[in-house]
Order: structure tokens, then C-alpha cells, then sequence
């Protein structure tokens, strides 16, 4: 284990928030049998478009963030190039100097495939370091940064493939031992993501609809290390499974009605053996705690992505497994894509960390180039930490 606790990241913000609803950076209760990875938040929804609605994503219409949610959707965007710039103070409520920051560019190659670029920065404001017996280490602003570069196709008119790969870089300690000893170092990996997006034209009401569904899997990469390579986490890869219908009211009035259903391919936490205690019990051939039921998730990384889905204790397996499943409902109605309202609602269960919040949004653009884009969350749980989040969007679109 770890023998730097940090004070806030990662897995939560177990010494100094514990009294404040002991909350994860994702806003989950970690006394859940939470799933937790390192550098998590590449998996926060980073824009206000789709973060209005629910953080729904992999299969609505093709915009400037559009590699966060699904790389294949790049390549049926319809502008020639454009700029997105995202901000959004993280947990306000609790901590005023931790933020999220996006800033993607795109450009179309030709008619069938576009590239783009994305830098992440995730703040995590200034801090004091402590180690596992609560004794400063001193203070240090942790950061992680993700670049990285997308490349889409169409394989048809109708069928889009992207690929993504990135660079993650996260320094949380800033090299401070502890005081056993070990010293930490800034984590770093690289993670690749895929996605297919495909849409077709429908009949929905005597109209001309627009259907469209994606997969996308992301961040599968290497697992990270802060300091020995007995000590590795996994990256959040996700999988995400979604569709969207687009319908026409007149030649002026949209509505988009959207649904996704997200995975994380991470191992399930398995049952431990304890004393009377209350204890692990130390397994001597290993070093590690006994496991009562499950799967030990200390594995290599394609089998605990694709052994994630029947890897939850016995018994009960099959009901954990669904109950990792993450439920994002959305809708947005937009006039003459020039002013858009969206609504939207997300659900994960309580028993995998509880996160249920509605979500609302705004969006304007000016002379079809310049847009501005506004979401606020609403928990449906009172106090919680991640209440009136707010994200702001500004893009930047040139149209042939």
C-alpha cells in the first residue's frame, strides 16, 4: 500500500474532507464498494453542452469536444476547424482553488476524416501533504495534465472509426518522502481510446429524423505508479455505450433526445478476509490480504478491462456487476442552432457510490462561429459535494 497518504486525490479526500461526507473527487461515498482508479479525472465530463445534459455524449451530434466523448463522431463534423475552451470549478462547495480545464482544436483532413488536439488540466488546488501517520510533509498544489491527438474516419457515409492516444502526466506529491523513506514521484502513462459512431436517417411522425448510436472505449493504458512498481493503479478505461434521435419540429425547432450507459473496466474490489478485529488478514506466501470472495485485482491489464464484467464477489456476482452500470439520460431542444436548452439526469447506484443528479444548460452562438455554452448540477442528495457545479464553454467554429 501506499505509504504517502495524500490528503486529497485520487481515491478521495479521506483525511481532511472525512468529516464533510467523506467524498471521492468523483463526488462518490467512498464507504460504498466504490470502484477507484488513479487519475480519474479523465473520465469528468469536461464541456457544458453535454454535461447540460446528463453527461450524455457518445452518440449526439459531432461538435469540438467531440474525442472526449467519442473519436469516431470527429469525422462527420460539418465545420472546417474550430477551438473549445472549458472551465469548471471542481467541488466549489468544499475547496475554492481546485478546477477542471479543457482546451481542444480540430480541423477537418478532407471529406471523410479530421484530426484534432486536447489538452486536460486538472487543479487541485493548494494542499497539505501528510503521511500514513498524519505527519506534514509540507504543501504542494497537485496537477495532472492529459495531451493528447485524435485521428477520424469515415468508413462510410454512415459509419465513423476514431482513434485517440494521449499523454498523462500527474504529480500529486511534488518528490516528498515519507517518512519511512519512499520517496514519490509524478505518475506517468499513456492511454489510448476507440470509438465507432454511426447515423442514419429515420421516419419518426411523417419526419425526417436523425438516429444515431456509439461505443466508445477510453483510457486504456499501462497502470500508474507514485513511487515502486509493486504499487500500480489503473487507469478509469471506460466503456460507453449510447444513442441518440434527433428530431425535427419545423424547418427551425430541434429536440435530441440521448441515452448512455458507461462501464468502468477496472477490477470490482473483492471481499477480504478479516479478523475479530476487524483487520485484513496478511497472506504470507503473497504479502496481501487474504481474499474471502472475487477476484484479486492485482492482474494485467486486458484481464482486468475484459474480466471486469464477472469479476464481483459471490454471492450476489451478478448484481454487483449491474449495478456498475452508470445511466445518463438527456434531451436538448435548440432553435435554428442558434440558442439551445438542455436537460439532462445521471444515476449510478447508490451501492457503487451513489452519484443521482440532474443537470440544465444553456448554449448561444453569435453569427454561427462564435458559441458560449453554460450547465449547472443539481444532486438529488442534500450537501453533496459536487451541488452547483457549473462548467462554461466557449468555442470558436470557421465553416467553409
Amino acid at each position: 500500500m501506499k505509504q504517502l497518504f495524500f490528503a486529497i486525490f485520487v481515491y478521495g479526500w479521506s483525511l481532511s474532507l472525512s468529516a464533510q461526507n467523506s467524498v471521492t473527487l468523483y463526488g462518490q461515498d467512498p464507504n460504498r464498494r466504490v470502484i477507484t482508479t488513479a487519475v480519474p479525472f479523465l473520465n469528468f465530463a469536461p464541456d457544458s453542452r453535454h454535461s447540460g445534459m446528463g453527461d450524455v455524449g457518445v452518440a449526439t451530434s459531432p461538435d469540438g469536444n467531440s474525442a472526449h466523448w467519442n473519436a469516431g463522431k470527429l469525422a462527420f463534423i460539418q465545420e472546417d476547424m474550430g477551438f473549445s475552451l472549458s472551465y469548471s470549478p471542481w467541488l466549489g462547495r468544499l475547496v475554492p482553488d481546485m478546477s477542471v480545464n479543457y482546451l481542444t482544436g480540430y480541423k477537418r483532413i478532407d471529406n471523410v476524416s479530421a484530426f484534432s488536439i486536447d489538452l486536460r488540466y486538472f487543479d487541485m488546488g493548494s494542499i497539505q501533504l501528510t503521511d500514513g501517520s498524519g505527519n506534514p510533509l509540507g504543501d504542494f498544489n497537485p496537477r495532472d495534465i492529459a495531451i493528447g491527438g485524435t485521428y477520424s474516419r469515415k468508413l462510410s457515409d454512415n459509419l465513423g472509426l476514431g482513434i485517440s492516444a494521449r499523454f498523462i502526466h500527474s504529480n500529486l506529491s511534488g518528490n516528498i518522502s515519507s517518512a519511512g523513506g519512499n520517496e514519490s514521484r509524478p505518475g506517468v502513462s499513456v492511454g489510448t481510446d476507440v470509438g465507432l459512431y454511426y447515423r442514419t436517417d429515420v421516419m419518426v411522425s411523417g419526419k425526417d429524423a436523425e438516429w444515431s448510436w456509439g461505443a466508445h472505449i477510453s483510457n486504456i493504458g499501462p497502470k500508474i505508479t507514485y513511487n515502486s512498481a509493486d504499487d500500480l493503479d489503473y487507469l478509469p478505461t471506460n466503456f460507453r455505450l449510447g444513442t441518440a434521435l434527433k428530431i425535427p419540429m419545423d424547418d427551425f425547432n430541434n429536440i435530441t433526445f440521448a441515452l448512455d450507459i458507461n462501464k468502468l473496466m477496472v477490477p470490482t474490489p473483492p471481499i477480504y478476509e478479516e479478523n475479530e478485529n476487524g483487520q485484513y488478514i496478511i497472506d504470507p506466501e503473497t504479502n496481501r490480504p487474504k481474499i474471502l470472495s472475487g477476484t484479486d485485482p492485482n492482474r494485467p491489464l486486458l484481464s482486468g478491462m475484459f474480466g471486469s464484467f464477472a469479476d464481483a464477489p459471490t454471492p450476489g456476482r451478478f448484481r454487483e456487476e449491474l449495478d456498475e452500470l452508470m445511466i445518463s439520460l438527456g434531451v436538448e431542444y435548440d432553435y435554428d442552432d442558434k440558442f439551445a436548452v438542455r436537460m439532462g439526469y445521471f444515476y449510478e447506484n447508490p451501492r457503487k457510490g451513489g452519484r443521482r443528479y440532474f443537470t440544465m444548460g444553456v448554449g448561444f452562438k453569435v453569427q454561427q462561429r462564435l458559441a458560449f455554452d453554460f450547465s449547472y448540477l443539481v444532486p438529488q442528495v442534500q450537501n453533496h459535494p459536487l451541488a452547483e457545479t457549473l462548467r462554461l464553454s466557449l468555442a470558436y467554429n470557421i465553416t467553409r
